[in-house]
């Protein structure tokens, strides 16, 4: 808009007049009318700086740091070896810079390492592998908690031994490892996995795996998924229908969990080791208590079971967990809705995340 008048003003007085009257610089408007052309120039070769090395310099230089006994250190460690003896050739920075045009790199003579492989506790058997580990109990007071400690059979999935306290330190760590071996009749297990709390890195207990000859894991520093079974456990308990959520007192949080891993142990079905009670995991009675109903009861002949002419129809025992993931089926399936379970009466939980079959059982080490 002010370009258009100030042309028609330019007609009947000066430009210089006419750019007061508007309020528009001159060197602007002339800027405008003629601006200024572009000079396209080819860039020109960059000037060598007056001290830089020459090519047969940067020969003797990389000649020097690929010998034998450079080949493996850095060029800073090169030029302090070189200047040790009175030598020098360049700077550091002029040193990575010359490497770094002869394509080689600042460690040359590296070792190469291969990939960490993350460790792992494997138990195909009872009482070969016990994961233990605390958990805090609400008590009566908004500051009172008690300590329940669970030594859990990481292929049964049974809690060996549980004790509840008031508190938690080394001894009581201690005595309450010892008193896990008796508890599985003086059959200790070959290692004991826990995470880094104060009580499981503690020496009282350090000294007893010792004299047991078990060996001690821990989780890894930083890595809060290293302890599944222990933590799946504990899950198990706190969601229970039947967890109070707070004790009035010691002896009630004791006679709760007599209560609930009797429960567990004996009634509860996992479904980690395929729906088996981790007491007769643990016994090795837990085949032949699911097979023998089926075998009393399966019919003799095709005729009596319906299965003439379709060998695959033959009834069999349910199969337990398998770490490998279940095939979808091809049949479509109907579902029709139920009247829930009345889960007021007993003790439920949820099962460990992991489906672990009674031949193979893991855990890993952080």
């Amino acid at each position: 808009m002010i370009s258009e008048a100030l042309t028609g003003l330019e007609p009947f007085t000066s430009v210089k007049t006419a750019c007061a009257l508007l309020g528009k610089p001159r060197a602007t408007l002339y800027r405008q009318r003629n601006p200024r052309q572009a000079r396209e120039m080819p860039p020109g070769p960059r000037a060598a700086h007056p001290a830089a090395l020459s090519a047969g310099e940067q020969e003797q230089l990389l000649a020097v740091l690929n010998a034998e006994r450079f080949a493996d250190k850095s060029p800073a460690q090169a030029r302090a070896v070189l200047l040790d003896e009175g030598i020098y050739l360049a700077s550091v920075s002029t040193m990575y810079r010359v490497l770094r045009a002869d394509q080689v790199r600042e460690r040359r003579a590296q070792a190469a390492h291969p990939a960490r492989v993350r460790p792992e506790l494997t138990a195909d058997g009872p009482s070969q592998v016990w994961s233990w580990d605390i958990t805090k109990l609400k008590g009566p007071a908004r500051v009172v908690w008690f300590d329940l400690f669970v030594m859990l059979d990481i292929y049964s999935r049974k809690a060996i031994h549980w004790e509840v306290h008031a508190t938690e330190n080394a001894d009581l760590a201690r005595a309450f490892i010892d008193a896990a071996v008796i508890s599985n009749g003086g059959i200790a297990p070959d290692a004991i996995h826990a995470d880094r709390g104060t009580s499981m890195t503690s020496k009282p207990v350090a000294v007893l795996l010792s004299d047991l000859h078990i060996s001690q894991s821990h989780s890894r520093p930083h890595v809060s998924n290293d302890n599944p079974f222990s933590e799946a456990q504990f899950k198990t308990l706190k969601y229970c229908p039947a967890f109070p959520g707070q004790f009035g007192s010691l002896p009630g949080a004791r006679a709760f969990s007599e209560v609930f891993f009797t429960y567990y142990n004996n009634e509860h079905r996992h479904s980690g080791i395929g729906l088996h009670t981790p007491a007769s995991v643990h016994d090795g009675t837990a085949r032949s208590r699911r097979a023998a109903p089926w075998s009393s009861r399966r019919p003799t002949t095709p005729a009596q079971d319906g299965s003439a002419g379709h060998p695959r129809r033959r009834p069999c025992p349910p199969r337990s967990g398998s770490t490998s993931p279940p095939q979808p089926s091809r049949r479509r399936r109907h579902y029709r809705r139920t009247k829930p379970p009345d889960v007021s009466s007993g003790l439920t939980g949820s099962g460990s995340p992991a489906s672990v079959s009674p031949g193979s059982a893991s855990a890993i080490i952080r």
